[in-house]
């Protein structure tokens, strides 16, 4: 297997107040090039902390990250972030737009930073709002949109990239069903004619019928794997 990214004995630990919480225990997983995976488990089990070790937004308390074959947990934060740039994308909780810039313009983000030129990185920004049905959308900013259409501006940003790997926490969460499913289509097909590799942390049945491999957690464990397509 061709892996992008890899867990390697991982485990994190949080502390506050002198208490000490674990949210992983030796977690090993190897996501092979291509893959169209899962990460499922209740809530509290660690699924958002593996995404973010795994995309290097922060580091664990013990074990080790490889992304493209390179070892990424023990670099400075500098290194760690232009990984990010040119390797990986995200797609939060929390959408994390930027209030003051457009619909396009945040969906353009990360390509502006990698130094695309203007005419393609609207291009391609505008093609992926469009295949989230938000070009409609492309001149309001974040505070004039709704949950869910911020939801889509943020996948339309890590999708415009086509990075080697794309980590999407619970990225169906705050959509309806149509949009969801549509969003999960448009996925698979970037997964099929592009090679892109998703990662997505989820509890959503929708989700869980089209990935080819779920990966439950529990407790900060891998308890088991399966293969469903």
């Amino acid at each position: 297997m061709d892996t992008i990214v890899e867990a390697r004995n991982l485990h994190k630990t949080y502390r506050a107040d002198g208490v000490e919480t674990p949210a992983l225990r030796g977690v090993d997983l190897a996501i092979g090039r291509g893959e169209f995976t899962a990460i499922a488990g209740p809530s509290g089990s660690g699924k958002s902390t593996l995404l973010h070790l795994l995309g290097g937004l922060d580091r664990p308390s013990a074990g080790e990250v490889w992304l493209a074959g390179e070892r990424i947990d023990d670099k400075p934060p500098v290194q760690r972030a232009r990984l990010r740039l040119w390797k990986v994308g995200f797609v939060f909780q929390a959408y994390n737009l930027i209030p003051v810039l457009t619909a396009l313009e945040n969906a353009a983000f990360v390509l502006e930073l990698r130094g695309v030129p203007p005419a393609e990185r609207k291009k391609r920004a505008l093609d992926a709002l469009a295949e989230l049905e938000m070009e409609g959308f492309a001149d309001r900013r974040p505070n004039q949109l709704s949950g869910g259409q911020q939801q889509r501006v943020a996948v339309a940003r890590a999708l415009a990239a086509e990075p080697a790997v794309i980590l999407a926490d619970e990225p169906t969460a705050n959509l309806d069903s149509g949009t969801g499913l549509a969003l999960i289509e448009y996925m698979k097909r970037l997964n099929r004619e592009k090679g892109l590799t998703f990662v997505f942390s989820t509890h959503d049945p929708r989700l869980l019928e089209h990935v080819r491999r779920v990966v439950h957690l529990e407790d900060g464990r891998i308890v088991r794997e399966e293969t469903v397509g």
